[in-house]
C-alpha cells in the first residue's frame, strides 16, 4: 500500500489530522514524533514539520527516508500577497521559490546553487487534486467553520488560488516587507516559512509534493492580532476537511 506524508506547520493543524487517525501510533526519530495510521483507506504518516526551512527540511528528509513515503503533502498558514488574495482563502501552490535566497553575484537572485534552479514546482496532478478539494470544502465554509466563526474573522466567499508560494525564514509582517516581496517576486500569491525547504527535498528524492496554505494575514501591518485563533478556529478545520475530502476521493495504491 502507498504511503502518503503529511506536513502540518503548527500543533493545532496536527492535532486535527490525528482526530481522524485513532490508532495512530508514535515513532519518535530525530527528536520528532511521526504518527503511523490509516486514514480514509489509506497509510498515512503524519509529522509536525517545525518552525523554519531547516527544521522542515531535516522532517521531510527523515519522513522520506525512514518511512518511505510516496507522497508529501504540507498544510499550514501563510501571509497573502497578490491581489484579491484574501484572510480564508486558500492558496494550492503550483511551485514554490526561497524568496531570501541570494548567492549573487555568483548565481542569479533566488536561484539555489547548484539546482540551476529557483521555482520548485508542485506535482500537478496532486495539486489538482487538492485544489477541487479545497473548492468543495470552501463552498461548504459555514458548515465546515460555523457561521459565528465567519463573522467573526468577517470571512465572506473564501476562494482557493493556484500559484507560486514564496518561502524564507522571517516572519513577513510589515507593508513594507509585503511591497518589496511583490517587487521581487510580482507572481507570489502567499508567503511563509518552510514550503519551498521541503519542496525541494522532495525533488531530491524524487516523490511528488504539493502544498496548501489558509491565509491567515495581508503579511502587512494589519495582520491578524489572534492568530493562534484562527489557526484552531480557521485554519486547522480547512486542512481537516480538505485532507479529508481528497484522501476520500484518492484511489488506495
Amino acid at each position: 500500500m502507498a504511503v502518503i506524508g503529511i506536513m502540518s506547520a503548527l500543533h493545532e493543524e496536527l492535532s486535527a489530522v490525528l482526530a481522524d487517525m485513532p490508532e495512530e501510533q508514535r515513532v519518535a526519530v530525530a527528536g520528532r514524533d511521526f504518527w503511523l495510521g490509516h486514514w480514509q483507506g489509506h497509510a498515512v504518516v503524519a509529522v509536525l514539520s517545525r518552525v523554519g526551512k531547516v527544521a522542515a527540511a531535516t522532517t521531510a528528509a527523515v519522513m522520506l527516508e525512514r518511512f518511505g513515503v510516496d507522497a508529501l503533502v504540507f498544510t499550514g498558514a501563510a501571509g497573502g500577497l497578490g491581489p484579491g488574495v484574501r484572510v480564508g482563502d486558500v492558496v494550492v501552490a503550483t511551485g514554490l521559490i526561497q524568496h531570501d535566497m541570494d548567492a549573487s553575484p555568483l548565481f542569479p537572485r533566488h536561484e539555489v546553487p547548484l539546482y540551476g534552479r529557483a521555482l520548485f514546482e508542485a506535482d500537478t496532478a496532486l495539486s489538482l487534486q487538492l485544489t477541487e478539494a479545497a473548492q468543495q470544502v470552501l463552498q461548504a465554509a459555514e458548515r465546515h467553520l460555523g457561521p459565528d466563526t465567519l463573522a467573526q474573522f468577517q470571512l465572506s466567499s473564501p476562494k482557493v488560488h493556484q500559484g507560486l508560494i514564496v518561502s524564507g525564514d522571517r516572519f513577513v509582517s510589515t507593508s513594507a516587507e509585503s511591497q518589496a516581496l511583490r517587487e521581487s517576486l510580482p507572481e507570489a500569491l502567499a508567503v511563509e516559512m518552510e514550503g519551498a525547504a521541503v519542496a525541494q527535498v522532495c525533488l531530491d528524492y524524487g516523490v511528488p509534493f504539493a502544498a496548501v496554505r489558509t491565509i491567515s494575514d495581508r503579511a502587512d501591518d494589519t495582520a491578524h492580532t489572534d492568530f493562534n485563533r484562527f489557526i484552531r478556529e480557521v485554519a486547522s478545520r480547512y486542512s481537516r476537511a480538505i485532507l479529508s475530502q481528497w484522501l476520500a476521493k484518492r484511489t488506495p495504491a
